[in-house]
């Protein structure tokens, strides 16, 4: 899920829940106009960064452990990264996201949409 600043949902794409979600990253991030993407230690593929770079914007991710090299990124910027993460808890107040009552990927995402719009309109 991509955020602006203030948490509202601005796109979402719908992963199976064995599949990692860095993989569809670029995909997430086409079509937005963005000045910075924070993203966690997950994210940090040198590929995405290329992309991030391409699109004119500054990447806030902070490098996997794994990764030999210091990457360096903003780290009072990083402290922001929990707001996706509260954007998920306000989707996950409405009920039937949160219990998965939807057993089709796409009526499950039809509501989370439709719950999006309802974030958006408070």
């Amino acid at each position: 899920m991509a955020v602006d600043g203030l948490g509202r949902p601005l796109k979402l794409i719908l992963t199976p829940g064995q599949r990692g979600d860095a993989p569809l990253a670029p995909a997430l991030l086409e079509g937005l106009s963005l000045r910075r993407v924070l993203a966690d230690k997950a994210y940090d593929s040198n590929a995405l960064r290329e992309l991030i770079a391409g699109l004119g914007t500054e990447a806030v991710i902070p490098r996997n452990p794994t990764r030999r090299r210091t990457i360096p990124y903003d780290f009072e910027a990083y402290k922001f990264t929990n707001t996706v993460e509260r954007c998920f808890n306000k989707l996950k107040h409405f009920r039937r996201i949160a219990t998965r009552f939807d057993r089709r990927a796409v009526h499950f995402l039809s509501f989370i949409q439709l719950a999006a719009a309802m974030l958006w309109m408070r």
